[in-house]
């Protein structure tokens, strides 16, 4: 039995941490355009949780799969040796309880997979409402917005339930089943050692062999029984499956569009659209035809009305997307920078959110950077320095736009263009005064950056601009 449960947990971790690590890496062939319709909650939901759910079926459900078969069989045989008849009575009640365990299943797997859909639609309920909190203040809508979380947990606890009723009402009745089954073999043996049965073997039958086959009876039935235990957990893992197999199954190459040419870019380019077409489902073209080069220390500027294709061209230049139609080239080993108008700050220490771009940056570099993004004064009055903890929920913690810097002394690849959407957004003068600055810094060290903005100082710094008219063309 230690064995049994040592071997089946190490044959579960190995699953799980196969499979986050194959979900990760089609999360990243996703990038942001393939992940911007799924929610952040449900995605965590399902790497976690729905992962988790496969723990049962590894560690507990096929080991007792392999014993409900030899076990039986072994005892089966014992019993047929002592009394071919009580063996008959034996395989005659067994198709019994995978029988009934297959009817329960199907609407278990079910619900289970009900189950899943609704905490990951609460999950994202809830971090939607968390997000919100400051705008459902101003606009007294709090209450409002309790009462519907507490709706949508009270729907997920009846869900939760309901699988539970399943689950008991399974086990119910197999142990139902295989009690009567025992209850049968033990009439027979008894009216066979009273002689009220003179049919087969039953006129052979001793207290030993008899008293031996009532001993046995209910081991034939106790490997099924254990197996009926653990059926929820078939149930849990399929229902978890589907979901984990329909993010498997978004198509990145669909994602990507056309492949790009083998051919790199010409020398002395860092990008180069050649005719290059997006089209989204059900928005038809969203940009393009489009033909565009980008060099080193160029500063372009893009502009277009709402919905124009600004971050679907600033996606498709940073490879997040594929053209439909067109080409991309690029310069062998490109490197870029992303900075988004959202920013983000992960959970954890100042110096574990700085590592995300320089993993192998000690902490002279960390300093350095911040030092360089105008932060140096901002770590100063920190009492714990890189050590603070930051991150959406952490109160007081620094808040900044992202930045794309050189890392002194670091191994970190120093990217060679860079990419942003309204880095000035929310900044107050001074602010704007150290970004504008700093990117004039990155332009004069020879990267290329594409700054998507409809700021004047921004597009006094341009060399170029881009002007994305209403018909997803582009006006030089």
């Amino acid at each position: 039995m230690f064995a049994q449960e040592r071997l089946g947990v190490a044959a579960s971790l190995a699953l799980r941490h196969r499979v986050r690590a194959e979900l990760l890496d089609h999360l990243a062939r996703l990038g942001p355009a393939g992940l911007a319709s799924r929610h952040s909650a449900s995605l965590a939901s399902q790497l976690v949780e729905q992962v988790e759910a496969l723990d049962g079926y590894v560690a507990r459900y096929r080991p007792q799969r392999l014993l409900a078969i030899i076990q039986p069989l072994l005892v089966l045989t014992a019993v047929a040796w002592l009394d071919w008849l009580a063996a008959l009575f034996l395989v005659l009640s067994a198709p019994l309880i995978p029988l009934f365990m297959a009817l329960v299943g199907m609407g278990a797997e079910r619900l289970n997979r009900e189950q899943f859909e609704a905490v990951s639609r609460l999950s994202g309920h809830f971090i939607d409402r968390v997000r919100a909190v400051s705008t459902l203040q101003l606009f007294g809508r709090t209450r409002e917005a309790t009462d519907e979380v507490h709706a949508a947990a009270d729907d997920y606890r009846r869900r939760s339930l309901r699988t539970l009723r399943v689950a008991f009402l399974s086990s119910a009745v197999l142990e139902f089943f295989a009690s009567v089954a025992i209850a049968v073999v033990a009439i027979y043996v008894g009216f066979g050692l009273l002689g009220y049965i003179g049919y087969g073997p039953s006129s052979e039958l001793t207290l030993y062999s008899g008293l031996l086959v009532l001993l046995l009876a209910p081991e034939f039935f106790q490997p099924l029984r254990v197996l009926s235990q653990h059926y929820h957990d078939r149930a849990a893992a399929l229902g978890a499956a589907d979901g984990l197999v329909a993010l498997l199954d978004a198509d990145v190459e669909a994602l990507r569009g056309v492949s790009e040419e083998t051919d790199p870019a010409p020398a002395g380019e860092l990008v180069r659209l050649e005719g290059a077409c997006v089209d989204y489902p059900g928005r038809g073209r969203v940009l393009g035809p489009l033909d565009l080069t980008l060099v080193p220390g160029e500063v372009v500027t893009v502009t277009a009305p709402s919905g124009g294709g600004k971050s679907t061209l600033l996606q498709l230049l940073a490879g997040f997307l594929g053209p439909d139609e067109g080409v991309r080239r690029t310069a062998p080993g490109l490197t870029f920078a992303w900075m988004d108008q959202r920013p983000l700050l992960v959970q954890g220490s100042l110096a574990d959110n700085l590592r995300l771009a320089a993993p192998e940056a000690d902490d002279a570099n960390l300093v350095a950077a911040l030092q360089h993004a105008g932060l140096g004064e901002l770590l100063a009055r920190l009492p714990e320095g890189l050590a603070t903890v930051v991150g959406s929920a952490a109160p007081g913690s620094p808040a900044g736009r992202p930045s794309a810097w050189h890392w002194p002394g670091s191994s970190c690849p120093t990217p060679r263009w860079c990419c942003s959407t309204s880095p000035l957004a929310s900044l107050d003068t001074e602010t704007e005064a150290r970004v504008i600055s700093a990117l004039g810094e990155l332009a004069e060290q020879g990267r290329c950056l594409v700054i998507a903005t409809h700021h004047p100082a921004l597009m006094a710094l341009a060399d170029r601009h881009l002007a994305l008219d209403a018909d997803a063309g582009a006006l030089p």
